[in-house]
């Protein structure tokens, strides 16, 4: 297996352990703030938002943060949505084909961004809900971030 396969393995693989037992407002705040306080522990210059379908649950900018950083959000964001699998896992998966998403997913550009950041929100016996997303570091830090605040809610 290549390093993008290996890469698409992990992060699949990933996503089939971050299934949450359920999901309300209350936990959407609990999930956001956990995102603050570890951003704020790295110095880590981040917008964190939060969404149960088109509704905003939570969302915040760390000092350092700009607009840009809402519009990654939002583009991130479309992808997990639109694919059912975080940003990144996307990115990787058009890689592997030895592509790029850009070059051929046909989707907007502007509107959509398969880069590493938004990871849906899976709850056991519903499906997706959601989205978590990231953004303001390189990618794989911004998923990272992600999916540790995330696996944490999971574990309770």
């Amino acid at each position: 297996m290549t390093a993008t396969g290996d890469l698409v393995a992990e992060l699949e693989a990933q996503e089939r352990d971050l299934v949450l037992p359920g999901f309300s407002n209350d936990d959407a705040w609990r999930l956001g703030s956990l995102l603050v306080e570890l951003a704020r522990e790295r110095d880590a210059p981040v917008t964190i938002d939060i969404r149960r379908g088109s509704q905003q649950l939570f969302h915040y900018a760390l000092e350092g943060t700009s607009p840009d950083n809402d519009a990654w959000l939002a583009r991130k964001s479309r992808v997990a949505e639109r694919y059912g699998a975080s940003s990144y896992l996307v990115g990787a998966r058009f890689r592997a084909k030895g592509t790029t998403f850009e070059e051929s997913s046909r989707l907007d550009p502007d509107l959509y961004a398969a880069h590493g950041g938004a990871v849906p929100l899976r709850v056991a016996g519903v499906g997706i809900i959601g989205t978590v997303a990231v953004s303001g570091l390189p990618q794989a830090e911004d998923h990272a971030l992600a999916v540790e605040a995330l696996a944490r809610m999971v574990r309770g």
